[in-house]
Parts: C-alpha cells; sequence; structure tokens
C-alpha cells in the first residue's frame, strides 16, 4: 500500500485522536503502508489479529478515510431518561446501602450517573462495569421507576418456610428453653420446629442469634467510675507534656509446667502435639509496666506480689526513668498498691502520680493486652522444667517485644465508652425489667 503525503497527514492525524477505536485503525493502516510490513508483523507490533488488519486495510483501500468510520448502528433512539427530585432522593438513599445491599446500591449509582448527562460507555468505565450492564438497568429505570432496581421474582419451588415459621423460631429462641437444656441446638430446634437443621442454621445466621455461645461480663460498681474512665482514657489519648504514662499490673502464679512427655513437631498434615497432662515445677510472679508511649516494657519476676515487692519494682521503675520526667502509672485496685509502705514511698517520690482503674474494669488497662499475647506467645504452648527456664522464656519475649518497639494504640474515647456502657445499661433494664437493675451501677452519664 502507497500512501500520499495529503493520506499520510490526514492518517497521522486521526492516530492522534481521542476516538480511541478510530486512531488504532489508522495506526494500522499507517504500519501496513510502511516498506516490507507484512500483516502478521503489523499485527504482532500493534497486538492485534492478522485478520484486523487486513479488515481495515481493505476498508481504507475501498472507501478511504470514511472506511475507518462506524457505520451508523441500527435501532430506534436511545429513551429519554428522566430522574425527578423524590426519585433522586431514593437513590441516593439507596445507593449509600452499599454494606447491606451492595446490588441495589451499585444499580442506583449508574441510573443517578445516566442521570447526569453522561452516556453508557464513560458510567461503565466510571463503575467497572460494561455498557450492555448500564443499558440494562437505564432500560428497566425507564419502564418501572426505581420498582425496576429490584430483582424479580427468580423460578423455582414456592417457599415452604414462611415469614410466620421464621418469626416462631426466633421467638422460641429467644424466649424459650428446651426441656432440661440450657440452650438450644440446631437440631433441638429442628426437631421442636419440624423443619431441616439446616434451615434452623440459615434462620440464626441470618440474624445473629448464637445460642450455643456464652461469654462473660461485670458491670463496675465503682462510684467514679465516670471520672476514672475520663482519666484513664485522657493519659491514653492525650498524654501530659514532660511525663512517661506506664499501665501496670502483675500476672500472679505463672506455673512452670513440664509436659509428661516430650512434644511432638509440626509435620505435614499434622499440627504439634503436647499432652494433657504435666508436672509442676514451681511458680513466678511477673511485675510490668507498660511505657504507653513506646511500647516497651520494664520487668521483674518475684516470688510473692507484696506491699514490699510492689516498693521494690517501683524503684526499678524510678531508676529506668529519666529524673526530669513526671510518672503517671496505671494500675488496679489491689491492696498491695495501697498499702501504708507504698504510700510512704510515693510521699518521698512526689514525681509519682497513680490512676487506679475502675472495680472491675482490667480492660481499661493495656498492660493486660501485653500479658494476653505473651501467654499466647510464650507460655500456653511452652514445656518448663523449672523456674529458671520459665523466666528465660518470659524475658526472651519480653527482649523481642522492647526490639520491636511497637506500642499499642488506644482508639476508644472516654465518651464512646460510656455510651456503649449506657446502651448496654439500657438493652439490660428493658429485656429483663427490674432484675436487671441490680446489675447496673447508679449512673453512667455524667448528665443523668
Amino acid at each position: 500500500m502507497v500512501l500520499s503525503s495529503n493520506q499520510r497527514s490526514e492518517l497521522e492525524g486521526l492516530a492522534r485522536s481521542r476516538d480511541r477505536r478510530l486512531a488504532r485503525r489508522a495506526e494500522i493502516v499507517l504500519a501496513v503502508s510502511e516498506h516490507g510490513m507484512s500483516h502478521g508483523a503489523v499485527a504482532r507490533g500493534l497486538k492485534a489479529s492478522p485478520p484486523t488488519v487486513r479488515k481495515w486495510r481493505a476498508r481504507y483501500e475501498e472507501r478511504g478515510v470514511s472506511g475507518l468510520v462506524d457505520a451508523p448502528r441500527s435501532g430506534g433512539p436511545k429513551a429519554t431518561l428522566t430522574v425527578s427530585g423524590a426519585q433522586r432522593a431514593e437513590l441516593d438513599r439507596l445507593a449509600r446501602r452499599s454494606r447491606t445491599n451492595r446490588h441495589l446500591a451499585f444499580r442506583a449509582k449508574i441510573i443517578l450517573a445516566c442521570a447526569d448527562g453522561t452516556n453508557n460507555i464513560d458510567v461503565a468505565a466510571h463503575l467497572r462495569t460494561n455498557a450492555s450492564t448500564v443499558g440494562k438497568w437505564r432500560k428497566r429505570f425507564v419502564r418501572d421507576g426505581v420498582d425496576g432496581l429490584l430483582d424479580e421474582p427468580r423460578p423455582g419451588a414456592p417457599r415452604t418456610v414462611t415469614d410466620e415459621d421464621v418469626e416462631a423460631i426466633i421467638v422460641k429462641t429467644l424466649e424459650e428453653k428446651p426441656r432440661g437444656h440450657t440452650h438450644w441446638s440446631t437440631r433441638t430446634m429442628a426437631k421442636a420446629a419440624g423443619i431441616s437443621h439446616t434451615t434452623v442454621g440459615r434462620i440464626w445466621r441470618t440474624f445473629g442469634l448464637q445460642p450455643h455461645i456464652v461469654k462473660g461480663f461485670k458491670i463496675s460498681h465503682d462510684p467514679l467510675f465516670i471520672e476514672k474512665v475520663r482519666d484513664i482514657v485522657g493519659l491514653y489519648l492525650n498524654p501530659p507534656d514532660h511525663a512517661v504514662v506506664f499501665s501496670f499490673d502483675e500476672k500472679p502464679q505463672i506455673q512452670a509446667l513440664e509436659r509428661a512427655q516430650p512434644i511432638l513437631p509440626m509435620d505435614f498434615g499434622q499440627p504439634e502435639r503436647q499432652t494433657h497432662n504435666y508436672i509442676r515445677h514451681g511458680t513466678l510472679d511477673l511485675f510490668a509496666a507498660l511505657d504507653v508511649a513506646s511500647g516497651k516494657v520494664v520487668a521483674q519476676t518475684k516470688k510473692r506480689h507484696r506491699s514490699e515487692d510492689f516498693v521494690a519494682f517501683l524503684r526499678t521503675l524510678d531508676a529506668a526513668v529519666e529524673p526530669e520526667l513526671q510518672v503517671h502509672v496505671i494500675l488496679d485496685n489491689l491492696s498491695a498498691h495501697k498499702a501504708p509502705k507504698v504510700k510512704r514511698w510515693l510521699a518521698r517520690h512526689p514525681r509519682f502520680h497513680f490512676h487506679f482503674t475502675p472495680t472491675y474494669s482490667a480492660w481499661l488497662n493495656l498492660v493486660e493486652r501485653f500479658f494476653g499475647l505473651l501467654t499466647q506467645r510464650a507460655l500456653k504452648r511452652g514445656s518448663f522444667r523449672s523456674e529458671r527456664e520459665l523466666k528465660k522464656a518470659i524475658f526472651a519475649y519480653i527482649d523481642a517485644h522492647n526490639d520491636e518497639g511497637k506500642p499499642f494504640v488506644w482508639t476508644k474515647t472516654a465518651d464512646e465508652i460510656l455510651n456503649t456502657v449506657k446502651r448496654f445499661g439500657q438493652r439490660t433494664l428493658q429485656v429483663h425489667g427490674s432484675n436487671g437493675n441490680e446489675l447496673m451501677p447508679e449512673s453512667t452519664d455524667p448528665g443523668d
């Protein structure tokens, strides 16, 4: 193929066109016109197929540039999409439901984009779908309005479990118990309701019912619960200047347990195995103070956790902190922490400030998260033949933790915590009535 200078100039202009299809076809014709370029070589260079190259060469030779332009497609004009104010408000509401009904939210976003005058291809590219999907839901909306975005009834056999049956199972789960049992199982409920246990399981999962699970709780009756929560959370989220904040607690009676037989290591298709019985070799008490800012831990092990042992640890903590810094210590209400010996030591060291957690509120003490990881990662699966081995394992984990230097991040504000407690209290009173009064503190909100 030989091109004149005018033809080549025109094709080069089309190759820079914003119409990607037209630009692509112009590039094919220009490549074919190069001396010695076969259809196969052009196809490989432009990542096209040889039939495509032959097609657009023939079209250009037959009709020139007009042969590269798409012919008008058959069919009627595209229906006009008009969205009223009420429909737009409903579509906006549906588009925000991406977590509860993502399919309906996606369809609403398509209609909103089309209503702004964007063509189907651009809407499809923006929402990462194809133009036929956009056209489908556009057509359904023009025909049926917002109702056209809903799923049509699917074919199949009629439902055998009615809404009334589902309601009866939920009520029975929440308000009754099987004879001689503390809770329902899927099979006992299926027998009582006359349906399959898999259907019971689906209903329970849909409504978040878990009769097989029980969790513990304890509401604090501390009269200063609100003030203490605000004080401690304030230290976590906004620590004072020129000060260090420690979260302190003891982990008492850590047992040096030796498994009765050697631990069998993990193998292909087989987890690590250990015997259920063990030999005791004594216990240790771990004193640990977590630096809230850095995540590093200052720790000691002792045989007991008396007031004199606590004072000895405070001396260690005092030596570990620069003398010009104030020291704030978050700790629980153990009697050893309030003994006269401790009070005398605090009087001689005025830079130390104690912040006691509310009663039954160990979850406020950040060092408890460290104790949980220590147990999970270093103690639970270990086998220790002496207290010395146990102590070595504890401090090996602490050294690794300190080298990592990653602090725990407290995210809940005091208001969020108090509001959660308040909602729990209100829910308890709604469900249990006057029987729930003895569970709740007198007030869970300073404004009450």
